[in-house]
Formats: C-alpha cells, structure tokens, sequence
C-alpha cells in the first residue's frame, strides 16, 4: 500500500472544499484505511463520497484493500483546534491534569479557550447559597481531554 499516494489523494480532496480537515488517518492491518474528516459546519455525507471515490479511483486496484470515510464520533474528545471553533455556545467537559469544569465554549483563541458556567455557592455573609458565574480560561496545552456534552 503506498500511504505517501493516499496522503496525496486526500490532501487533494480536503483541498477542494476549505471547510473540511483532516481528524485522523489510519492505516490498518488487512490493507484497511480509515479517514477521520470534519468540517466547520458539519460533512454532508455526498462529501465524504466524493473524498473516497478521490482516493479509491486513484489508487492502483491490483493490490487490495478497504477504504472507510467517516465523521467523528459524537462521544469522542475533540483533538483538534478547529473543532473547538466549531462548538462554540455548546457545553464541554474538559479534564486537565488536576481539575475538571463543565460550562458552555464563549471563546475560541490561537492558544485558549473559555468556559462559562453558573454555580451555587454559600453567600460571603449569613445563610444560604447564591449563584454566582464563573468563567475559565484554559491553555490547549493544558487539555488532557474535551468532550461535548450531548444534550437530549
């Protein structure tokens, strides 16, 4: 299997619509390529036929092997930065090394991204609990895991 060829193929393909990037690429045992694509505003599916077709009508068929295009998974972590573009105004769950917050993405930065939750804390003076809003500001580098939290 040439994997520099198939690299080519789908480099060519993302090319001729901006909006998709490459998630992941795997090349499997039994000959079996799997492409992980997303887009700024979702893959319709004729997308993900036509990045297959690119690569599989431009591959030497002699040699035989599987090609699979998908989407991400909804309940797999984000792992790349224009992912988080994409989910801004969703709720993630992020777990860094010591800590773990769950709020609504307000912002997206080269290096950042922020957080806004609300939460119930005992007052400063007497009795009871107010709401107060938090917000968190949190360095990619310092991301073990981001989800989006699916909402039914």
């Amino acid at each position: 299997m040439n994997q520099e060829r198939v690299k080519e193929l789908l480099q060519e393909a993302l090319q001729e619509n901006e909006s998709l990037y490459l998630i992941d690429l795997q090349f499997l045992a039994d000959n079996k390529i799997k492409v992980i694509v997303d887009g700024d505003s979702g893959v319709p599916l004729s997308e993900c036929i036509r990045i297959s077709r690119n690569i599989e009508h431009n591959l030497d068929r002699e040699e035989d092997f599987s090609l699979e295009v998908t989407t991400p998974d909804i309940a797999q972590p984000l792992t790349v930065k224009r992912q988080y573009k994409k989910n801004i105004n969703r709720i993630l769950k992020v777990k860094t090394a010591t800590e773990e917050f769950e709020g609504t993405l307000t912002e997206v930065t080269e290096d950042t991204i922020t957080l806004f939750w609300k939460a119930r804390e005992p007052k400063p003076i007497g009795k009871g609990k107010h709401t107060v809003e938090k917000t968190k500001t949190l360095a990619y580098q310092d991301i073990k895991e981001a989800k989006v939290k699916i909402i039914f």
